[in-house]
Order: C-alpha cells, then sequence, then structure tokens
C-alpha cells in the first residue's frame, strides 16, 4: 500500500524536489541569496513534506485499505466513511454500481424462475399427450412398428424427465422425503419402463437382491438408478446387465454392472462432470453429458456414494453405496 501511494503522489514529490533543487542551484549561483539560509530552509522543508506525506498516508490509505478488504461484499453498509471529496466520490460511485448490480441479480433471479416455472409446466403439459401416445401405441399390433414406436417414445420420455429433475435438482433438499423403499419394486418398475428398448437390443436382467430395503427418498433415487440403467443400455448390446445388492460393514451396497464398451481409463475422473461426453466415440452426438453429473447431484443430499469400476471394451460397474441410518439425522431434519 506505502508504494501505491508513493506511485500516486510521485507527480507531487518530484515537483517539490525539483522546486527545491532550482531554489538551491539559484541562491548558489546568485551571491546576493544567502545560501545557508535557503539551505536551511530547503531542510526543514523537506522534514515537513515528509511528516506531511506521512499524515496523508494514515488518511488515505485507511479508506483504500477498508476498499481493499471487501472485495466481493456488495452491501453498502460496508463501505468505510470518506474523509476528502475524492473519496466520497468513490463511495457514492460504490454505492450506485452496489444497488445496480443487486437490481440486475434480483431481475435475472426473477428471470431465472419464470423460465424454471415455464419450463416445469411446458413439461407437465406435455407429459398428458405423451402418455396418451403410449396407450395407443400398446393398443397396435404391428409388432416392428409398434416396438420402433415405443423405442421412439421412451427416449422423449427420458429426456424429459431428465430435464425436469435438472430444473428440480437446485431445489433438492426442499423435496426430500426419506423412508425404507424397496429395491424391488423400484427396478420392477424402471425396467418395466424400458422394456421395449431391452428386448430391441437383447438385452436381460440377472438380479440378485439380497439386501431389498434402503432408507433414502424414493423419487431421487429411481432418478439415480434409470440413469445408470439407461447409460447401461444405452453402451452394451446383446448380454446380460447384473443388478445386486449386499450389506457391507452395516451399509447397503447396490451394484449395476454391464459388459458394454466400457470407459476409457483416462475418462473415470471426469465421467460426472458437466456436458462431458467421452473421449472414445467423441462423435457420439446422442450423448448430451447430463446423466451422470445430474445422478451425481442427486445422490450428494441423499448421501450416496458412487463408485464407478470400468475397463474399455469390459463394461462398467456402478456401485451404491447408501448411508446408515444415523448418517440421515442430518437429512431428516431438513
Amino acid at each position: 500500500m506505502i508504494r501505491r501511494f508513493l506511485r500516486e503522489r510521485l507527480s507531487w514529490t518530484l515537483f517539490f524536489l525539483f522546486a527545491h533543487a532550482l531554489l538551491l542551484f539559484i541562491s548558489f549561483v546568485d551571491s546576493a541569496i544567502p545560501f545557508d539560509s535557503i539551505l536551511y530552509f530547503a531542510g526543514l522543508s523537506f522534514i515537513s513534506f515528509l511528516i506531511f506525506l506521512a499524515v496523508r498516508y494514515q488518511r488515505e490509505a485507511r479508506f483504500y485499505k477498508n476498499l481493499e478488504e471487501r472485495l466481493g461484499d456488495l452491501d453498502p453498509g460496508s463501505l468505510p466513511s470518506s474523509s476528502s471529496p475524492f473519496e466520497k466520490v468513490v463511495e457514492e460511485a460504490m454505492y450506485e454500481q452496489s444497488a445496480l448490480l443487486k437490481k440486475e441479480a434480483q431481475d435475472l433471479h426473477l428471470a431465472l424462475e419464470t423460465e424454471k416455472d415455464q419450463m416445469l409446466a411446458w413439461i407437465h403439459e406435455v407429459k398428458t399427450p405423451l402418455t396418451a401416445l403410449h396407450l395407443m401405441i400398446e393398443r397396435m399390433e404391428d409388432g416392428p412398428l409398434k416396438s420402433s414406436l415405443t423405442y421412439e417414445w421412451l427416449r422423449i420420455h427420458l429426456l424429459l424427465d431428465q430435464q425436469l429433475h435438472q430444473k428440480r435438482i437446485p431445489f433438492i433438499e426442499n423435496d426430500l422425503y426419506i423412508q425404507k423403499i424397496d429395491l424391488e419394486e423400484v427396478f420392477h418398475h424402471e425396467l418395466l419402463t424400458m422394456k421395449a428398448w431391452c428386448i430391441q437390443k437383447g438385452i436381460g436382467f440377472d438380479i440378485s437382491l439380497e439386501e431389498t430395503e434402503v432408507l433414502t427418498d424414493g423419487k431421487w433415487l429411481a432418478f439415480i438408478i434409470r440413469q445408470i440403467l439407461t447409460n447401461s443400455i444405452k453402451y452394451s448390446d446383446a448380454g446380460d446387465i447384473k443388478i445386486k445388492s449386499w450389506k457391507q460393514h452395516g451399509q447397503t451396497k447396490l451394484e449395476i454392472r454391464d459388459f458394454g464398451r466400457g470407459i476409457d481409463p483416462r475418462d473415470l475422473p471426469r465421467i460426472f462432470d458437466k456436458g462431458f461426453t467421452s473421449t472414445f466415440k467423441h462423435e457420439d452426438h446422442a450423448a448430451t453429458g447430463m446423466g451422470l453429473y445430474l445422478t451425481k447431484k442427486a445422490a450428494v443430499p441423499l448421501l450416496i456414494e458412487i463408485e464407478v469400476q470400468s475397463a474399455l471394451r469390459e463394461g462398467t460397474a456402478f456401485t451404491l453405496s447408501f448411508p446408515k441410518r444415523n448418517d440421515f439425522s442430518q437429512v431428516i431434519s431438513m
């Protein structure tokens, strides 16, 4: 701060030194002017100037030090009090900028809330004709056409479901309802929805659930499982997906293992990043990079740990570790 203060006052200092050097030079050249008296005057003046600089530094630096310490603080009430006209200009500008930024932030928040509400309303409106379309497809007799239409319907359904949960995730804490959930029922409902897709790809399921009950939120657990199953089915061909659960150290573990294309080892640390779509077969335009990102976001407030093991062209295993009952005291209190 001292260096910046001296740099700011450099022109004043140079002018002072120049004026006194000029005065000393004139008194040295002109014998009519007593040089010793001028030298004495210049010394006293220089000492006075140093004291003046020290006093001004203490008064001015206090204001700017306080400004420096409040970086990122938009509360105008925390602004240091000004003691000079220029500091007053800075203070008033800060007040105006802070008020402007707050207004813009409020407007943006309101716009985002409006957009979110409109998106949620649109998704719910689209679900009605989508449900009617599914019922119409179910009544069709043409096997191949029915299978193709069911698959396309499922794609739309899953995309809408993903978009719906994406809009809800920022407020997931307000939507949690922790209770005992039957894993068999969750998988039965999810696999029934994806039945036509699995038949089309020749995919079966080997299910072995030693532990069937977990303490969690049913809706968000179903979403997590749905995203993992979608990935497993999408990147597998004509094989079984193994699903098993067991108890380990008082925790329930759930594993979903496929034998599809797998994940490149260099991609594993990034699979939960927003928008990441893999470096292996990067030209796959169908991938959005949102499924696993949303899965991780939903798992965090549920205290579910997700571990991934994978080998390229051998398959991928997602292991969900559910929290113990005591671990949920904080979540239940929400």
